[in-house]
């Protein structure tokens, strides 16, 4: 074999391996650990993945909230230091839309929506949103606050969707990649 054909070779197979290692690498991923606020004695955990497509994921916990459906979104600050959590400052709307339910054309950046609580006072969500990220840049979660309402949002009232008091807050942080889920919350 002719010696440029080997280090051409050589080269395929070492790029190859360094895109196999690059491309099995986890889904870059932030989190927010949920804690009541106003009184209340909610608790939960937000994990946001970076999925390969561009949109992230978003999966919630909620345990120790009264039932029924809640309000729930991001805040534009990661502050979360006011006993009724109002240092979170209001719903993080890079986008400059109008309050909304998370599949209207137009909604905020940060509008979930609401999430469901069962009897026993647990709830989960799951979504994607290609108006999220976890990577820097304007659309990115990391240093925003995820706040749980007292009451549900009606997805139309402005700015806020009428939702109420902020039951439970959590600033979102970087976690190292693929960790997030393995988190346990109280």
């Amino acid at each position: 074999m002719h010696r440029s054909t080997r280090a051409a070779l050589g080269l395929s197979a070492a790029l190859l391996g360094a895109w196999a290692c690059a491309s099995s690498k986890p889904d870059p991923t932030a989190l927010a650990i949920i804690e009541p606020k106003s009184g209340s004695t909610v608790s939960g955990k937000v994990i946001f993945t970076q999925l390969p497509s561009g949109e992230t994921r978003v999966e919630a916990t909620i345990q120790n909230a009264t039932p029924g459906k809640h309000g729930f979104h991001i805040h534009e600050k990661g502050d979360c230091s006011a006993a009724d959590a109002t240092s979170a400052g209001g719903h993080f709307n890079a986008a400059g839309n109008p309050h909304g339910a998370p599949d209207d054309a137009k909604h905020h950046n940060g509008d979930f929506g609401n999430i469901e609580i069962g009897a026993d006072g647990k709830g989960r969500m799951t979504m994607t949103s290609n108006m999220l990220t976890v990577l820097p840049g304007p659309n990115s979660v990391v240093g925003k606050a995820v706040i749980f309402h007292d009451k549900e949002d009606d997805l139309k009232t402005q700015p806020t969707g009428n939702a109420g008091a902020r039951f439970g807050c959590g600033v979102v942080v970087e976690t190292p990649t693929g960790n997030a889920s393995q988190i346990k919350v109280r």
